[in-house]
Formats: structure tokens, sequence, C-alpha cells
């Protein structure tokens, strides 16, 4: 098999197929065997996994997975794709290729269909414009995922590494660290994809928490709470919040939580933790 991970056989294949990126899918083909290689190094797959893949393009990455996995599920939006995937993916029986948006995609019927209800692994070369709606998708569709290992655009990786205090840090940082533990694998140039994206990415590596990092009443209310935290995030939690109406709280509520909880009433939102803004969630509510 002649791997695709070189700019040489992308731009044959491209060629022959009469075909170039498409801008509106947001696609950047890698060009990196190396990269390749790293990201299914990173994910840790096996011989025993599934892997779901979101938007395999040409194929690239999905030759790597399939010879580490057991089954590969790729979900690719382009239908001008398909064609391309029959022939550059022809020599793997291990691969399922679904044309279809993720978003409206069921992942646990992906779950339940092709890996009998067990975890599976989740890896990608995302979309910048659309990671975050992704990511989100994942981990609220309850699906039984195990991991989720993407390229992303780099300022998004930093975001949902992030801490308190980190300019990086907000609300991505928070959802995200909600269901898994946040690693950033390595960073990747813009010469490692066709065409050449103007920004640089970086592998992440989610890691799904077995049990929730932290309990709340309500985790609609509190990812409301996480928003509007850092809608503005230079005013104060006080102001904030009592300016949401559908959170039903006066600033004088907020205040008194703050107090209560040991934090300065003056607190914005980049300074609290996670367990901190759940806290704040129940107190509020209640």
């Amino acid at each position: 098999m002649a791997y695709l991970g070189n700019s040489a056989r992308t731009k044959e294949v491209l060629a022959r197929y009469n075909m170039s990126a498409k801008k509106k899918f947001g696609q950047n083909f890698l060009i990196d065997g190396n990269v390749l290689e790293e990201i299914v190094e990173a994910a840790g797959i096996t011989d025993k996994d599934c892997v779901l893949e979101i938007g395999p393009g040409i194929g690239s990455l999905t030759q790597y997975l399939a010879e580490a996995a057991e089954r590969v599920v790729a979900v690719e939006i382009d239908k001008t794709l398909l064609p391309v995937l029959d022939d550059t993916l022809s020599e793997y029986d291990n691969v399922t290729i679904i044309n279809n948006d993720v978003l409206k995609v069921d992942i646990d019927g992906i779950v339940e269909e092709y890996n009998e209800g067990r975890p599976i692994k989740v890896v990608a070369n995302l979309p910048y414009y659309i990671t975050t709606p992704i990511i989100m998708k994942l981990f609220e569709s309850g699906a039984l995922i195990e991991s989720i290992t993407v390229m992303v655009q780099k300022e998004v990786a930093d975001r949902m590494a992030a801490g308190p205090g980190n300019k990086d840090y907000g609300s991505l940082s928070l959802a995200v660290g909600f269901y898994a533990e946040a690693h950033t694998v390595m960073d990747v140039p813009p010469s490692s994809f066709i065409p050449q994206p103007n920004v640089g990415s970086a592998v992440v590596r989610l890691t799904r928490y077995t049990e929730p990092k932290v309990r709340v009443r309500d985790s609609g209310y509190l990812f409301e709470i996480i928003r509007t935290s850092f809608n503005q995030r230079r005013k104060t939690l006080s102001n904030s919040l009592s300016n949401n109406a559908s959170l039903g709280v006066s600033r004088d509520d907020v205040t008194r939580a703050l107090v209560s909880m040991g934090i300065d009433e003056r607190a914005r939102g980049e300074t609290l933790t996670l367990e901190q803004f759940a806290e704040l969630s129940d107190i509020l509510q209640s």
C-alpha cells in the first residue's frame, strides 16, 4: 500500500479525481506521515478497538487507523470524496464509510451497531470552523466514548487545556473539563497540510472520565452559568450572572453565594475552578 501521507501522493490523488480542497467543509489534507503515526499512537489504538473517524478526506489518516484498529467507521460529509475513498481504501475490509454530517449522526447507534455497545475511540483531523460543536456533540451524545484524539487549531487546543487564571481559560476549557482530561500531544505547523492553513495546529487527546469530574444538580444550568460568566469576561460574576434573566438570580443572590463559598464578591469567571462553578450553580439554583 502506497501511503497517502505525503505531498506527492496527495497531489496525485487530487489530480486523478480533478479535485481540490473545499473551503466550505474546512478541508486541509495532512501530508506528514510522522504526524499521522503520532496521532494513531497518541490515541492508543489497538487491534481490539473500534475507531470513529470524522472527516476522513481522501483517507490519509484512515489508512493508518485501519492498519492499527479492528474496525474503522468514518463519517464523511462530502459525497464527492466517496469514490476517492473507495479507491484509496480498497485494500482494507475493516473500514465503513458513512456519508453524512457528523452533527446529524446517531453516535450511540454507531457504538451499538459496530462495536456491540462497547466504548469506542474517536480520532479526527477536524475542520476548524466546526471543532467545538463536534466535540460537544460527542460528549453530549451520551455514547460510550473512551477517548477523543483530534487535530485542531492550536488556539483551540490551548483553550481546551487551559486552567483558571490563564488567558486561554474560558467556557470551552470548563465544558471539556467537565467530561474529560485534556492533554496536548504535539504542535503541527501549517506546512504539514495541503492547502496550508493560516494558523498552527495541534493534536489534543481528551480522555473521558469514567466518573463525573463534578456532581451537580443540573448540568444545563451549570453550563448556562459558565457561558454567561465568559460572555463579557471583564465583568464580575455578580454583574454578568444577574444580567441573564434566564438564570433567575439577582446581583445580591450571586454576591451572597460567592461570600458563602469564601470567594471575593468581585470575582470574575476566569478565577473559578470547575468545582467552584458547580458549587455556585447548586447554591444559586436552590
